[in-house]
C-alpha cells in the first residue's frame, strides 16, 4: 500500500494562499480528531446555558474502555463535565468522549457540524473497543475527514465562530509527536501561561494504520493552521516514513515562521 496523505497548511483566513497542500480535499479516516466536532458542540452549549459545566457525570459499564486516556485508570467514577472535556482535550480519553457524546447527543453533533458546513470533517460514532459493522449504528471509524476540512475547523476556532472553550481545551494536548513536534515546546507545558515565542493548539489523531495532526501555530505574529492526515499500511513499515514526514511539515512551518536573523 502506498501512503494516503492529505495535506493542508495555510495563514488563518487565506485558504487561497496556502504554505502547502496535497490532495487537500481526500476523505480519510481520522480517528480521535472527530471528537474536535463534539467538543464544539459541547462548548456552545455550554455558551448559550444549555449544559452547566460543573454538572457531574459518571462513566457507565458500556462506556469504559481500556485504551487511550486516564479516566479508566482514575479511582474517581464521576467528573464534571469541564473536567471530562479537559481529559479529551489532553489525552483524548475515549471514556470521556463517550460520556460526553453520551450526554449532549450525536444527532446534536451532527446538526453543529452541518451547521458550520464542517463536512467532510464528521464524528460518525462513540468510541468502541471493537468495530462489528455488522451491528445496526455501528459505523466503520470512528470519523473521517481531509485536510482542507481540519483546516477550516481551525480557521474557524481562530475566528471565533466556535467557542474559545474548544481552544483552552486543545492547549492542554500532550500529543507532540507528529507535526508540532517541529515546535521544540514543552508536550506538558504550552499553555498561553507558558509559552514563549510559540503558541500552539493541536489534535491528533491515531489508529494502527492512521496518524493525522491539526492544528493552530501563533509566532512572530503570523497565525498559521494546519493539518495532515496519513493512511498507510503498517504491516508494510511505512509508520517511519509517515512520522518523519510529520515532522518536515513542521519544520516547513517553524522555519517560514521564524524572521531571518
Amino acid at each position: 500500500m502506498t501512503v494516503r496523505w492529505s495535506v493542508f497548511v495555510a495563514p488563518v483566513g487565506q485558504p487561497d494562499s496556502p504554505w502547502a497542500q496535497e490532495n487537500s480535499d481526500a476523505v480519510l479516516p481520522t480517528a480521535s480528531i472527530g471528537k474536535l466536532v463534539l467538543l464544539g458542540e459541547l462548548a456552545r452549549q455550554i455558551d448559550a446555558g444549555l449544559i452547566d459545566p460543573g454538572e457531574r457525570v459518571a462513566w457507565t459499564d458500556e462506556d469504559f474502555l481500556h485504551d487511550s486516556g486516564l479516566w479508566h485508570v482514575l479511582d474517581q467514577r464521576d467528573l464534571t463535565i469541564a473536567d471530562a472535556a479537559r481529559l479529551v482535550g489532553a489525552v483524548s480519553d475515549n471514556m470521556a468522549t463517550n460520556v460526553l457524546l453520551r450526554r449532549v447527543g450525536l444527532d446534536a453533533v451532527r446538526a453543529y457540524g452541518s451547521q458550520l458546513d464542517l463536512a467532510p470533517l464528521e464524528l460518525l460514532d462513540f468510541v468502541r473497543e471493537e468495530r462489528d459493522t455488522s451491528i445496526p449504528g455501528v459505523a466503520w471509524t470512528l470519523s473521517v475527514g481531509s485536510a482542507r476540512s481540519l483546516w477550516n475547523y481551525m480557521d474557524l476556532l481562530a475566528a471565533g465562530q466556535i467557542p474559545a472553550l474548544v481552544a483552552q481545551w486543545l492547549s492542554l494536548d500532550t500529543d507532540l509527536s507528529m507535526v508540532a513536534s517541529a515546535f521544540l515546546l514543552d508536550p506538558l507545558a504550552h499553555t498561553p501561561y507558558d509559552a514563549d515565542d510559540v503558541a500552539l493548539i493541536n489534535k491528533t489523531g491515531t489508529l494502527n494504520n492512521v496518524r493525522a495532526d491539526v492544528g493552530l501555530v501563533e509566532a512572530h505574529g503570523d497565525r498559521v493552521a494546519y493539518a495532515a492526515i496519513a493512511e498507510f499500511d503498517p504491516a508494510a513499515g511505512e509508520l517511519v516514513p509517515v512520522m518523519a514526514r510529520m515532522r518536515q511539515i513542521g519544520d516547513a512551518i517553524r522555519d517560514r515562521m521564524t524572521p531571518p536573523v
